[in-house]
């Protein structure tokens, strides 16, 4: 199964977090997410869905063995991009300065996965679908409407993304862009690419997930009164209103009100 998904788009997206239970209470009210822990089998996994489709994930930090690692790992979510085929990407990813945390392995009859860290350091995840193609919503209130690495090199970022997936990279033609690259697939723009400068300092590279919101104000609000931080207050640019928060066990992310209607992702 192809799923809905071309190679090299950003296709999923889940939480590692030590308390599994209170990161789905946070998301389900703040984006109205409906989850819980999932069976033994799929390690506790949590699908979280919106209006009856998946859109995310939610899991427990834990060994491969299934102890509770000591110290846990930090927070974070994990972006991942479709594959034709997740071995392959891997030994391409090897051969481009990359390097392996997860290999390639099946999820069940769901798919197959890996977990990589490009040159610059940045994690990211790889998707190959089988029953599972990836998220059932995406570019709508709730749903993931962007991916985004921050890195000490674009440019080589961009070129190790090119040699491992069929991807593009461009220019940003966005007023105010510049600097920006775009990920491109079938010349559809599907994330991007930007420069650590305008971070902290000490921020390492990372994928930066971005969720859609009626009112980025309010949901910053939101996020706060349940515990979460504001790292980026609500700000105007070019495409729309955004904010990065960190949910109350750190994991960062996104919140934007974009200016247009997102577009649904091409079909594979």
């Amino acid at each position: 199964m192809s799923g809905p998904y071309r190679p090299g788009t950003p296709c999923w997206t889940d939480l590692m977090v030590p308390d599994q239970q209170a990161a789905l209470d946070f998301y389900r009210d703040l984006f109205g997410w409906q989850g819980e822990v999932g069976p033994p089998e799929t390690g506790g996994y949590s699908v979280c869905h919106l209006r009856g489709a998946p859109v995310a994930g939610i899991m427990k930090a834990m060994n491969p063995d299934g102890t509770v690692p000591d110290p846990a790992p930090p927070a974070a979510w994990t972006t991942y991009l479709a594959s034709p085929d997740a071995a392959a990407t891997v030994a391409a990813s090897n051969g481009a300065g990359g390097s392996v945390i997860v290999d390639a392995m099946d999820v069940m009859d769901l798919g197959r996965m890996a977990v990589l860290a490009d040159p610059t350091g940045a994690v990211f995840g790889i998707w190959q679908p089988k029953e599972f193609p990836g998220a059932g919503i995406v570019n709508e209130d709730g749903a993931v409407v962007w991916s985004e690495l921050a890195t000490t090199d674009p440019a080589a970022a961009a070129a190790y993304y090119r040699a491992i997936l069929p991807v593009d990279t461009a220019p940003s033609r966005i007023p105010g862009g510049e600097g920006y690259t775009e990920l491109k697939v079938n010349d559809r723009s599907v994330g991007g690419i930007m420069s650590l400068e305008q971070h902290p300092e000490g921020t390492p590279p990372h994928w930066l997930t971005y969720f859609h919101v009626d009112d980025t104000d309010s949901v910053q609000d939101a996020a706060v009164r349940a515990g979460g931080t504001v790292l980026a207050p609500a700000f105007d640019m070019p495409v729309g209103r955004m904010a990065v928060l960190a949910d109350p066990q750190g994991a960062v992310f996104a919140v934007i009100r974009t200016k247009e209607a997102p577009q649904q992702p091409d079909p594979a």
